[in-house]
């Protein structure tokens, strides 16, 4: 007679099959069991049409990345721990010793430390680029350059630049272009199809996205996606994804599919209450500019006008300010102490609203002639209703003795 102990592992009984409901179910393994041993040789980890190991691949990781797909218009999808490992398994998969890639000067940190150490310690050169001045791009291209990244809008500054040009410029060049489309979503623009219905396809070879971001919605989770549509060049990254054995968890895997179906709405609540803070913040004197790609005065708001203005939500939930020149960075770093509902931390994307006051010189080559002089603060716009988030504002700048 069987031991209960071994019947409990290998229990006979199967659930029926046809359960449906609102949530995918969620498969953790790393063992996957085969059928036989034809099969363990048979199957292939590098595509869809069967399970080899929890770390190529589940019911769970796979819905997701189908998802995706169809949120960026691309045709295969890569999952990775957070966004920064997939720009760098982007790097590693294309770059080689004596390669150069390419960065706008606006670019995500870490994206810009990772040419500046790794990248830099195994022969990999780098240069950075205005994303503001197309020509300056198209200048840097060397025979070297294999890779050039682009992001929309810039990290911290919000520039929005001409995306269109900056994908020509590459593709005249003959060298891949990655997007860092964490800003878009997927919502703002279809980085795959920036021009649609255009006679030829105008888009990006690379979309990645931290989904840590707005596609999770719950500040809770670190994900990030590599989206190509290039089956050839979806291989070079799948095998170098492999390699590095870069896997995410089924728990965070279900958390980011249970966000996506609420991604437009919360996208477009962050959006409409941006758009209201940013406003207003154009009428106070403390601030020397606002940064907001729907902002008329905000550089780069033509571009995004002529790409995002007719699409769903299409300005994200993030304004910068730059802080009249009469205040010290003391003065500052109390006026962000002084909020209560915008809480000091970094990311975005989340139902909770942030702020950051950011050393902008330390970030940059140099200051950047389309911004006023003055300190630099980043706020999240979380869900939280407009008309307090403003009234937080106010308080904080009164009680840190800002207000004008």
């Amino acid at each position: 007679m069987t031991e209960l102990v071994t019947t409990l592992i290998h229990h006979s009984y199967q659930p029926p099959a046809g359960f449906g409901a609102p949530q995918p179910g969620v498969f953790k393994a790393s063992t996957v069991f085969f059928p036989s041993v034809t099969a363990m040789r048979e199957f292939d980890w590098k595509d869809k049409t069967a399970y080899t190991y929890g770390l190529h691949g589940t019911p769970t990781t796979y819905t997701l990345e189908e998802r995706l797909c169809t949120l960026e218009g691309g045709a295969q999808c890569l999952l990775a721990p957070s966004g920064l490992a997939a720009i760098a398994t982007v790097a590693l998969a294309l770059l080689r010793s004596g390669d150069e890639v390419l960065i706008p000067d606006n670019a995500y940190g870490p994206s810009k430390a990772l040419a500046e150490g790794e990248l830099k310690a195994w022969g990999i050169t780098h240069q950075y680029f205005d994303p503001m001045v197309p020509a300056d791009l198209a200048a840097k291209i060397t025979p070297k350059t294999r890779l050039v990244w682009l992001e929309a809008a810039g990290s911290v500054t919000l520039e929005f630049p001409d995306l269109c040009e900056q994908v020509r410029i590459c593709k005249a060049a003959g060298v891949w272009c990655a997007l860092d489309n964490t800003w878009g979503a997927g919502l703002a623009f279809k980085p795959f199809d920036l021009v649609p219905g255009a006679q030829a396809a105008l888009g990006v070879d690379i979309s990645i996205h931290a989904l840590t971001k707005y596609p999770s919605g719950g500040g809770d989770v670190l994900m990030g996606s590599i989206t190509t549509q290039d089956d050839k060049l979806h291989m070079m990254l799948k095998l170098c994804h492999m390699r590095l054995g870069l896997g995410v968890g089924a728990n965070d895997a279900e958390a980011v599919l249970r966000g996506l179906p609420s991604l437009a709405l919360r996208y477009s609540a962050h959006d409409a209450s941006t758009r209201l803070l940013a406003e207003w913040a154009l009428q106070r004197s403390e601030f020397a500019q606002v940064l907001h790609p729907a902002l008329a005065q905000s550089p780069g708001h033509a571009h995004w006008q002529a790409l995002c203005e007719n699409a769903a939500g299409g300005a994200a939930g993030l304004f910068s300010v730059v802080f009249a020149p009469r205040y010290s960075q003391v003065q500052v770093d109390a006026f962000c102490d002084a909020l209560k509902l915008f809480k000091i931390g970094y990311s975005w994307g989340g139902p909770v609203s942030l702020v950051v006051p950011y050393e902008l010189l330390k970030m940059r080559q140099s200051w950047p002639t389309h911004l006023k002089q003055g300190i630099l603060v980043r706020f999240s716009v979380g869900l939280e209703a407009a008309v307090d988030l403003q009234a937080d504002l106010e308080q904080a700048l009164f009680s840190s003795g800002l207000s004008a």
